[in-house]
């Protein structure tokens, strides 16, 4: 996500803080190298020449001329302006009762798994949501709301498959909603390929009994120009009051995302970036604004791990290390730990300064059949083996290879990278210093603590 526009915004700043002195000339040479990273990100034309705009009169400040560092001073001020323009604040939603959600967009973007999404989340933090169906022509649409919804354990309301009154369908529902005791409803709308008036006539209606307290427009922030046009005609058939962008993860330019929010007014409120259906993060601006110039988001980080990874494991792996008994096994545990963790490339990538470090990284070093290959080779291993790394001489080694489907060079490289390890692991010194370059001068450790999170190592 937005990995092409952070790479040009590296370079760009990189160069202009090395520069001792900042005039008219070098800022406007930045800024022009700024505007095309934006307009190559597919940020809207015109979005991007009102940025620059604001960016430009407010580095040319006599404040920022005259003061001792001003390439840090004009990427402040850039990191600031992207954060506006972004939305400022993260917007959460109004769930006041009646806390009625209607999902739009069109097809393709993903509003189905989008609702289900939001439901799991909702349900994680206490409340009942509903989810009811209200796709009558997507062939199969209400069969993967309800399969959706039976997979995350959520009341899922399906109307017969003959009917073809949206509204009716609604009436229903909500008749059905108050023997379910829910406290959030939420609505998965029809889509089309591309936006006509009998879709924005039946979403009108709909919109107009259900009288939901947010409109949500499921965006694919994939099909950048496209995106911002399609926000601006469903804003002005129903009134959207946030975006939800699908499929981040996917894409390297991430424009539609910084085009949308100015175009329409409206902020974007959800982020999705992957398949699974706890993969929806609340959208923060300005943490988003830290990803795109490489300054990392250990809040999202901790978060992600706190979600999905014990206390009590967390803890546990940190004794075993603390007292030097850390083995194949507990290594095994850990491995367990990163795959539910999801993509390894996407939670590292919101460490501070990961793109720099990811180059330096050999190839595939991040690729999730790597590590089921690394997890075959430890499960080839006897128990004992596992807990006495020292006995894997020579024949043992051949066995595991040839009982995990890998090479000996794979082996004997793991158990090499594994015996280094356990060394740092007995030196206090260097794991402090590790953590200390990880996190800043406090540590990793202690931000994760001051956070209320843990991680597991």
């Amino acid at each position: 996500m937005f990995s092409s526009l952070a790479d040009s915004l590296d370079k760009t700043f990189r160069n202009l803080r090395g520069v001792g002195r900042i005039s008219e000339s070098n800022i406007s040479d930045a800024l022009r190298d700024i505007r095309i990273a934006l307009l190559e990100a597919d940020v809207e034309f015109s979005v991007a020449k009102d940025f620059i705009a604001r960016v430009k009169d407010l580095a040319m400040g006599e404040d920022v001329l005259k003061s001792i560092k001003p390439g840090e001073q004009i990427v402040k001020i850039f990191h600031d302006e992207l954060a506006n323009l972004l939305g400022g604040d993260q917007a959460p939603l109004d769930l006041n009762q009646p806390a009625h959600i209607l999902i739009c967009g069109l097809n393709g973007a993903g509003k189905t798994t989008t609702a289900a999404k939001l439901a799991n989340r909702l349900k994680k933090e206490g409340r009942r949501p509903l989810l009811i169906a209200c796709d009558l022509y997507r062939p199969a649409a209400i069969d993967q709301l309800a399969t959706l919804a039976k997979q995350i354990d959520i009341p899922c309301y399906t109307p017969d498959a003959s009917e073809t009154d949206v509204v009716k369908v609604a009436r229903d529902a909500l008749a059905w909603a108050d023997s379910q005791r829910g406290t959030v409803l939420i609505f998965d709308t029809a889509g089309r390929q591309e936006i006509d008036e009998r879709l924005i006539a039946e979403l009108k209606r709909l919109h107009a009994f259900v009288k939901p307290r947010e409109t949500l427009l499921v965006a694919d922030s994939a099909t950048g120009q496209q995106a911002v046009s399609v926000a601006k005609h469903f804003d002005e058939a129903v009134g959207i009051t946030g975006i939800v962008l699908t499929k981040l993860d996917g894409d390297a330019r991430g424009g539609a995302a910084l085009s949308m929010r100015a175009v329409t007014g409206k902020p974007i409120k959800f982020a999705g970036e992957g398949e699974k259906l706890d993969q929806l993060f609340e959208f923060h601006p300005r943490r988003m604004a830290d990803r795109i110039l490489g300054m990392g988001d250990i809040v999202a980080m901790v978060e992600q791990v706190a979600d999905k990874v014990s206390e009590q494991d967390a803890m546990r792996s940190m004794k075993r290390i603390q007292e030097g008994k850390f083995d194949f096994t507990d290594f095994l545990d850990q491995m367990k730990m990163i795959q539910r963790l999801g993509p390894l490339e996407g939670l590292l990538g919101l460490m501070p300064g990961f793109s720099k470090i990811k180059k330096q990284l050999p190839s595939g070093a991040l690729n999730n059949k790597k590590l089921k290959r690394t997890e075959a080779i430890v499960l080839s291993m006897t128990p004992d083996e596992r807990r006495r790394p020292e006995i894997i001489k020579g024949s043992r080694r051949q066995r595991i290879a040839a009982g995990s489907g890998t090479s000996l060079m794979e082996v004997n490289q793991l158990i090499k990278q594994f015996a280094e390890m356990r060394k740092m692991m007995k030196s206090p010194g260097r794991m402090k210093d590790m953590m200390r370059q990880m996190g800043g001068p406090a540590g990793l450790k202690d931000m994760m603590k001051n956070l209320g999170g843990k991680m597991p190592f």
